[in-house]
């Protein structure tokens, strides 16, 4: 009987009102509650990101989608958590309401920055002009995106760096996609011969090289151009597809090293600028 009263005491100890603001009561016990239902949440909402993940693994959907309707569940489980938790203490929707108006004073002194990359962290989740995975440009900044979360971008550079971008810079600014609408993409390789060169040769050289590389497509096939009389070479362009974006600079140089030893093969030569200069005697006789 006297462990049911202790109970019945230690009860109305934490419901007991410690405060209140406009009239709504906040004991320990509504807090605490509140607190667990918004950790809850949290845990619910990574558990959440990843059902989805697990769901979409398998169906061959595109990362970028996959990744963005994980984010936006997580962010929804969290929303629910957070109103239910306010609930608990009975904050109502009209609380919410002068809160908002709050907020958006605050906002205009000093929280913009962070307003502005939240709400262009929404655009980029549901418009998707970038996606995780894509190779972008923005600014001076090259790489591939790792993460997109409500604030900021994760950008990784091909030396292994990651770069935070906020996320308003993505939508305020040109960014430059090389994944926007396929996964490949065209690169050239620049190179000159001797006059007198058999150009038919040339052509057919570049072309077999670039045929003989593991990572260049097949289709589309590569392409040989004769694009100019240099002053001091022929000038041919080779344009080649990848699908390997992240190692083009890889790919780009063993080719220039096969094109090298192909033209040693088969003795073509890679001229150096030179100049002819014509000396003209007897000049000082005329003046």
């Amino acid at each position: 009987m006297e462990s049911l009263t202790y109970l019945k005491d230690m009860w109305g100890y934490l419901t007991h009102p410690l405060f209140e603001i406009n009239g709504h009561a906040f004991s320990f016990m509504s807090m605490v509650t509140a607190i667990a239902i918004f950790v809850i949440g949290l845990k619910l909402s990574k558990v959440a990101e990843k059902i989805i993940g697990n769901f979409f693994s398998d169906k061959g959907v595109e990362k970028g989608v996959q990744a963005s309707v994980e984010r936006i569940t997580r962010y929804i489980v969290m929303i629910t958590a957070m109103f239910m938790a306010l609930d608990t203490v009975g904050v109502s929707l009209k609380s919410l309401a002068a809160l908002g108006a709050v907020l958006m004073v605050g906002i205009g002194f000093g929280l913009q920055n962070i307003a502005q990359n939240f709400i262009s962290g929404l655009i980029i989740l549901l418009e998707r002009p970038v996606r995780v995975g894509d190779l972008i440009k923005v600014g001076d900044i090259t790489g591939k995106i790792t993460d997109i979360s409500a604030r900021y971008t994760v950008v990784q550079t091909r030396d292994d760096i990651s770069i935070i971008v906020p996320n308003s810079q993505l939508i305020s600014e040109q960014v430059t996609s090389q994944t926007f609408n396929s996964e490949q993409i065209r690169f050239g390789v620049d190179v000159g011969v001797a006059y007198g060169s058999d150009v038919r040769l040339v052509e057919k050289i570049l072309f077999d090289v670039a045929m003989m590389h593991k990572d260049v497509l097949k289709n589309p096939a590569p392409s040989v151009f004769f694009t100019n009389f240099g002053e001091s070479s022929l000038d041919f362009r080779l344009l080649v597809w990848v699908e390997d974006l992240w190692h083009y600079e890889k790919i780009l140089s063993d080719l220039r090293f096969a094109i090298d030893q192909s033209f040693r093969d088969h003795n073509v030569t890679i001229p150096f600028p030179q100049r002819d200069l014509h000396i003209v005697s007897g000049l000082e006789k005329r003046f």
